[in-house]
């Protein structure tokens, strides 16, 4: 640990853990959020019947939100550069709760209208939403050294599952009990609520009131970025977006992170729109046993990203390289996620939940995309090259719904469809062996810093090379 970057008074100090009651708070939002995400394929089998829609219909709307929670990534990362973590993500739990609770009224309306107000309301919550994964990894590079933040965004990541678990037979019972209508209140409620804890409890790691400074020298020595949010708005680095863009693109070790995140996120969108629809229409169970047995592939798909942060950040302090411990659970959790291929050869339900647990599980296991982006993002432009990165893997929440919504209009069959999640899975072995190479932190190689005006003289200074 170099001296110089202990504060005064750090010196044999114990650490506060606060980190980790930061990583608390995103856990708990990003369970929030994966849960408003899922309750349309929760509602889905009832307002299929209700609406008289096809699969190919079912499979837009699906997509719906997806469409605008891309268009939204870069200028959700650029909100989050600009004006901070945590007042950009408040403002994203409190518009995606809203969005998700209005969607409880689309029963006033009827045919065309119903489903025009359906797909309008979906655009909203994905456009909400955009700030929320980048916002994520930025929150982990400023309060996590290099050693931990496998982990931290595995947990964080995890949560995807966890939300499953935890929500996926309440959304159930209360469609079954309550009607459809009630998923999108309940689920609306408690996210407004929880926007206003996060405006009370996120801060930097130099603006918490509760960190000490041995902790702050000991995230700071082991490569976390604490300066990243302890500035105010108008300290906020300019940067030339266009260039910014253009230049994290031509980076092929970036490219390869980023197809290979479309290719791991097309399991996810499975899973998040049409499993259910699988279970009740392929495996002819109800929406309440459906919403059950969800859970259980989403409790191994958990323990699986808890397991992959843990494996990836032992083996960095066991000494192997990042590119070695960030790569090996990524290409191992890949290769059991395709065994999913196999539910097409078996005919008993529990071989079902138990080939899907086993291929979310690996899935789980290689869900690392959030910490080689916190790894390699440039320190100038986190926000914006999470919302690249983003952009890039839930295009896949885009096609992965629409394409197997056509699988299924032309064979009346989920196979072909699980043969092509599968096949993704390997794609993105592909991309980490092959394509990928080194795992390390981007260096911008030209300035793209705007300049700035200087008050003094009215002047305009030179832009400064950035990414040293």
């Amino acid at each position: 640990m170099k001296t110089s970057t202990i504060p005064a008074g750090a010196a044999g100090a114990k650490a506060t853990r606060v980190r980790w009651g930061i990583l608390a708070i995103l856990f708990i939002v990003t369970t929030i959020n994966y849960a408003d995400r899922a309750t349309i394929s929760i509602a889905g089998p009832e307002l299929k019947k209700l609406l008289d829609l096809s699969p190919v219909e079912m499979g837009f709307i699906f997509s719906a939100f997806a469409w605008s929670y891309v268009l939204a990534q870069l200028p959700g990362g650029w909100l989050l550069d600009r004006f901070g973590s945590k007042i950009t993500y408040f403002f994203s739990i409190f518009l995606w709760s809203v969005f998700t609770l209005m969607m409880g009224w689309v029963g006033f309306f009827t045919g065309g209208t119903a489903v025009a107000v359906l797909i309008g309301l979906r655009l909203l919550v994905g456009a909400a939403e955009a700030p929320s994964f980048p916002g994520n990894s930025r929150i982990t590079s400023a309060w996590f050294p290099t050693s931990e933040r496998g982990k931290a965004a595995a947990i964080f990541n995890s949560a995807q599952y966890f939300a499953t678990v935890l929500f996926a037979p309440i959304m159930g019972w209360l469609v079954h009990t309550f009607g459809w209508e009630s998923v999108f209140y309940v689920m609306g409620g408690l996210g407004i609520v929880m926007a206003f804890i996060w405006r009370k409890t996120i801060y930097g790691p130099k603006n918490h009131p509760r960190i000490n400074a041995a902790e702050l020298a000991y995230i700071e020595a082991g490569g976390g970025l604490v300066d990243l949010d302890s500035g105010t708005k108008s300290s906020a680095p300019k940067i030339n977006t266009l260039a910014c863009i253009k230049e994290l693109l031509s980076s092929r070790m970036l490219l390869g992170i980023y197809i290979g995140q479309y290719c791991i996120n097309t399991l996810t969108y499975f899973f998040l729109t049409w499993f259910p629809v699988y279970l009740v229409t392929e495996r002819h169970m109800t929406i309440l046993k459906a919403g059950f047995i969800a859970a259980l592939p989403a409790v191994a798909g958990f323990l699986g990203g808890v397991l992959g942060g843990v494996i990836s950040d032992r083996m960095i302090k066991s000494g192997y390289s990042l590119s070695v411990a960030r790569k090996t659970p990524i290409v191992g959790g890949m290769l059991l996620a395709m065994s999913m291929i196999f539910c097409n050869y078996v005919t008993a339900d529990w071989l079902v939940v138990a080939i899907m647990a086993l291929a979310f599980f690996g899935k789980g296991i290689g869900a690392l995309g959030w910490a080689v982006v916190s790894d390699t993002s440039p320190k100038e432009a986190g926000g914006l090259s999470g919302g690249l990165f983003n952009t890039f893997g839930n295009t896949a929440g885009i096609t992965t719904p629409i394409v197997i919504g056509f699988i299924l209009q032309a064979t009346g069959s989920f196979a072909g469809a699980l043969v092509f999640v599968g096949a993704n899975a390997a794609v993105a072995i592909l991309c980490y062996l092959f394509m990928v190479g080194d795992i390390k932190r981007f260096e911008f190689k030209k300035s793209v810093m705007l300049p700035e005006a200087s008050p003094a003289t009215g002047g305009r200074s030179a832009a400064s090379k950035v990414g040293a």
